[in-house]
């Protein structure tokens, strides 16, 4: 047992301890579909905090630590202190003081960081306005499941350079694959991430151009959340960057389909792409259990308190 681990990003586990956990997150779903009773975190409690809505996470994680025999308790502003101004620190140490690990979904990045450096649990980040490395982790189960193992093969984006975005240029990294990156200018992703990737992330503003020879297709809505206000210009400047099934026949024949959901059907996704054969988005989005449930296994037996 070594210190306290977090999962901030998709930096904070090694290549191959990424690698192992998507294969035990298809292991332990194979085990849930079987109904095999395993419980090896009984009494073990995860607070879920939450400065932002959600239905995938938030069920997700519940769910998970009642199959592992544990138990979540879900915490929005209104209910905690922190919601009132108690200092982010503050509650990291009294959290350390009762429960086992910490989820947070909240806006800034450096908020989780700070948070982190003062909790004696793992804390997992499940969404922040730079990151959603959980995500990532159903996304690359879900390739894994589909096509098998995804190094060296060449995935697109299309769209904003959102958290999302910077995610997959995070797992481009981690998980040995190229990725393409479609979007309007003035909606790049993170200058600090790219610039630390070499040639393995290219910006390629034709959406067409960047499909073509992409085993994965990826996007996201236009608007995240809390850019709401910025949906008419967002609408105008992200015209021609929505997936169909028409784009979908300029990537490789085995090319699949992921969306984080939710979905604006006619947006960043036209109505029947979803729906399209090579759409793996509703997998995608169960995967998400599987996947933090090993992600959760990970952290339980690899910190100490």
């Amino acid at each position: 047992m070594g210190q306290v681990r977090h999962f901030l990003t998709l930096s904070d586990l090694s290549k191959p301890e990424l690698h192992a956990l998507i294969v035990r997150a298809i292991e332990l779903k194979a085990m849930q579909k079987r109904r095999e009773n395993y419980e090896p975190f009984k009494n073990y409690v995860l607070a879920m905090v939450f400065e932002k809505s959600s239905t995938r996470t938030r069920i997700s994680f519940e769910t998970g630590m009642a199959q592992l025999g544990g138990h979540a308790i879900f915490l929005s502003p209104r209910d905690a202190q922190f919601g009132r101004g108690e200092p982010l620190e503050d509650t990291a140490r009294v959290l350390s003081e009762m429960v086992d690990a910490v989820m947070v979904r909240t806006f800034d990045h450096q908020s989780i960081e700070k948070f982190a450096q003062y909790s004696r649990i793992p804390v997992i980040n499940a969404l922040t306005d730079d990151y959603h490395p959980c995500q990532l982790l159903a996304d690359m189960q879900t390739y894994h499941e589909a096509r098998g193992d995804i190094k060296g093969k060449t995935v697109t984006w299309i769209g904003d350079g959102n958290n999302m975005c910077n995610s997959y240029i995070n797992a481009a990294v981690q998980f040995d694959f190229n990725l393409n990156i479609a979007c309007p200018e003035g909606f790049e992703p993170m200058q600090s991430l790219l610039e630390s990737t070499g040639e393995r992330v290219k910006i390629i503003r034709d959406p067409q151009e960047a499909v073509r020879g992409a085993s994965l297709v990826t996007t996201d809505v236009w608007a995240s959340m809390g850019q709401e206000e910025e949906q008419k210009l967002r609408l105008e400047k992200f015209k021609g960057y929505q997936v169909s099934p028409d784009l979908m026949d300029l990537a490789e024949k085995e090319a699949i389909f992921l969306h984080c959901l939710p979905a604006h059907r006619g947006e960043e996704v036209s109505q029947d792409m979803l729906d399209d054969p090579r759409s793996f988005a509703f997998p995608q989005a169960g995967n998400r259990l599987h996947a933090q449930k090993a992600l959760l296994e990970f952290l339980f037996n690899n910190s100490s308190q």
